[in-house]
Formats: C-alpha cells, sequence, structure tokens
C-alpha cells in the first residue's frame, strides 16, 4: 500500500446544458452553490491556455465538492473533448481523485500505462469577499480509451483557499462530503473494473454485498454489476455501459435532510444507511444522503 498519491475523490462532474435549471435543482436539495466561474485550459503541457466552453458551480464541503459542468458557447471550444460524453446524455461523467504530490501521481499513472496526459494547467476565475481572483490547478488525464464511463483525472490545488471559501461551506442539508461515486457495469466487467481502478488508485478492492469498493483516506469509487444495480435501484436507467449511476454525500442528520428534499418536492428512495433521490429528478445522476 502506498502513501496515497491520490488521497480522496476531489469532486464529481456532472454535465449539463441548462445550467440555470441544474442549479435550481441542487438548490432545492439544499445544497449551497458557488458563483458560476468559467475554465480556462489547455490539452497539451505548457500549452496556452484557453476558454474551453465550460463553466461551473460547486457545491463545496472543504475538501471535497459536487461540481455541475455547464457547456457554453456554439462548441468549438472544447480543448478536453467532453462534449461527445454529454451527446451520450446529460448527467454524471467525470470524477476527479485529489492529488497530495500531482508529479509523483503522474509518473506512477503514466509507469502503468494509464495517462500520456503529462501534467495539464487548468485556471479559472473566481469571486472572493476581496475581488476577483485566479484559482489554478494541475490535473493528469486517465487515458479516454480506458475509462469508457468518462473523464476521470487526478487532480492538484494550487489555490485551494480561493474554491473552498467558509461562506459557501454550510448547507441547509447538512451534507458534509462528497462520500461515494457508484458505476455501473456489466457484468462480465465487474472485476476487471475493480483491478482497473485498484491500479489507478492503488488501492486494494473491498467486496461488501454487490459492490468492489475501492476505498481512499477520504471517499471512495463503488463498482457494481448491472444486474445488482437494477435489483438495487429499480427503474433508475442505465442508458450506456459503463455508466456513471450515481454519487452520495454524507449529512449530519439524515431525518432533517429527508424532511428538506422530500418538502421541496423530490420523491425519494430507500438505501441502507440513507435514502435516494432518483437521476430523473437529480439531473441525470442518482443522488444518496447517508448518515455516516
Amino acid at each position: 500500500m502506498n502513501a496515497h498519491d491520490i488521497d480522496r475523490i476531489d469532486h464529481s462532474v456532472l454535465y449539463t446544458t441548462d445550467m440555470d435549471a441544474t442549479a435550481a435543482t441542487y438548490e432545492a436539495l439544499g445544497f449551497t452553490l458557488s458563483p458560476l466561474s468559467m475554465h480556462m485550459g489547455s490539452d497539451r503541457p505548457g500549452g496556452e491556455r484557453r476558454p474551453m466552453g465550460a463553466g461551473n458551480r460547486c457545491a463545496l464541503f472543504g475538501r471535497t465538492y459536487l461540481e455541475l459542468l455547464g457547456l457554453f458557447g456554439d462548441g468549438s471550444a472544447d480543448p478536453w473533448n467532453i462534449r461527445p460524453l454529454i451527446a451520450q446524455y446529460e448527467g454524471l461523467h467525470g470524477y476527479s481523485f485529489g492529488c497530495t504530490d500531482i508529479e509523483t501521481a503522474e509518473k506512477r499513472l503514466r509507469t502503468a500505462g494509464l495517462s500520456s496526459s503529462g501534467v495539464l494547467p487548468l485556471q479559472r476565475d473566481v469571486e472572493t469577499p476581496d475581488g476577483v481572483e485566479t484559482a489554478r490547478f494541475q490535473a493528469v488525464h486517465l487515458d479516454r480509451a480506458l475509462t469508457p464511463e468518462g473523464l476521470v483525472h487526478a487532480a492538484y490545488h494550487l489555490t485551494p483557499e480561493l474554491i473552498h471559501q467558509p461562506r459557501y461551506l454550510e448547507h441547509a442539508n447538512g451534507a458534509t462530503d462528497l462520500h461515494s461515486v457508484l458505476l455501473v457495469v456489466d457484468d462480465a466487467d465487474l472485476e476487471p473494473t475493480a483491478a482497473r481502478y485498484a491500479l489507478i488508485l492503488d488501492t486494494e478492492p473491498v467486496i461488501e454485498g454487490p459492490f468492489r469498493a475501492l476505498p481512499l483516506p477520504l471517499g471512495r469509487v463503488e463498482v457494481v454489476a448491472v444486474s445488482a444495480f437494477r435489483a438495487m435501484m429499480p427503474g433508475e436507467p442505465v442508458p450506456v455501459l459503463p455508466y456513471m449511476a450515481g454519487q452520495s454525500v454524507s449529512v449530519r442528520d439524515l431525518r432533517a435532510a429527508r424532511d428538506l428534499v422530500e418538502g421541496n418536492g423530490f420523491s425519494t428512495g430507500d438505501l441502507p444507511g440513507g435514502f435516494f433521490v432518483g437521476a430523473a429528478q437529480a439531473r441525470g445522476a442518482a443522488l444518496a444522503f447517508l448518515e455516516v
């Protein structure tokens, strides 16, 4: 076991072409969202940063967050080739794993044959109480052919204080962190996918009922076979396989969170240790609330 150059799920990425409607949904689910922030990035190390045709609003928790990524413009600006993903369906299409050491993570992933991107720059302007400042990041992308489920990368925050501002960290639903992301795969792909993520994250899979869980010091990836997923969450869509089907947040008070969510008009379903709102209501990806 390593010292975790990747130590957490930094954030999930839910893609939308209607940021206003998606943001309104997540606010009704009880999240405080950061203002819209537009991305600048490059598709190669040392390359010129240019508009990416995307901007986000985020539900921030201090070390992890949910990212709502809106697509803007005519599609001509798309250096990371994300528009083909949303052409399949709107919903969860990516996650970013947080790094303590981006250079070590890049070398390990490249040596394992998982990444050839190098360390890529990313920045976006954010509002602060003292005016607009530029948040800066570095990212290493997993080769897309090896992650057919979506855009998966490791990220290092150069200016975390500009992202996780205290004024955005309290949420009406009591959410405290991004607990997990759920990946649904063909039954025959369950073990190979768990092995692939074990290599990406340098951690060992844990068998928990139908799940193969890949734990990190903060957060985890859960992989489940499609047959088990349909039994666990009947009626939830499976538009493609593999499929980033949902995500979970930890909350302080499960009853209070459920009262708020249901009081705002959402239908909920039971899960062990919590409840969920289905993908149709949560803008394309099931959202679970867990008391942990």
